[in-house]
């Protein structure tokens, strides 16, 4: 499994759990230096190795800092649906990938919808594949200047 992969496989994991918690009892979400021990603790219980991590990190920490604006991207891109009513997998997977689109211009829109796809393949239901590429198809023009 590429490294890259590996990593954002490990960042959607955490930004899920996170999203969990929120919805479940209000847990806040953590920032700064309790994210960063948070972080570290994932990593270190879940051995995730030190090639791993700086990009897995980069990964849930901008996606939780541009929750808001990506959350408004993501919504307008799905007509006729509130992102409360997207599944947890779905929504979590939508804002790391918009999030990875619009600050790492070094990687490639497809290889991210390609890697978003892959992803919605191992942890979503039968429909988030599909949905998850059109999503992203949908934002990629607002997100990168062609």
């Amino acid at each position: 499994m590429k490294a890259r992969h590996r990593a954002r496989e490990v960042a959607l994991q955490i930004l899920y759990r996170y999203d969990v918690a929120a919805q479940a009892d209000g847990t806040p979400i953590p920032t700064g230096a309790a994210l960063a021990q948070d972080l570290t603790r994932h990593f270190d219980h879940f051995q995730v190795t030190a090639d791993l991590r700086e990009f897995a990190a980069q990964l849930v920490a901008g996606t939780l800092t541009a929750r808001a604006e990506l959350d408004a991207l993501i919504e307008a891109a799905v007509s006729n649906w509130k992102l409360n009513r997207l599944a947890v997998i779905d929504r979590s997977l939508l804002r790391m990938s918009a999030y990875e689109m619009k600050n790492f211009p070094e990687t490639s829109i497809s290889v991210i919808i390609d890697e978003a796809v892959e992803l919605g393949k191992q942890f979503g239901s039968a429909d988030t594949p599909a949905f998850v590429n059109g999503v992203l198809d949908a934002l990629k023009s607002s997100l990168r200047a062609p």
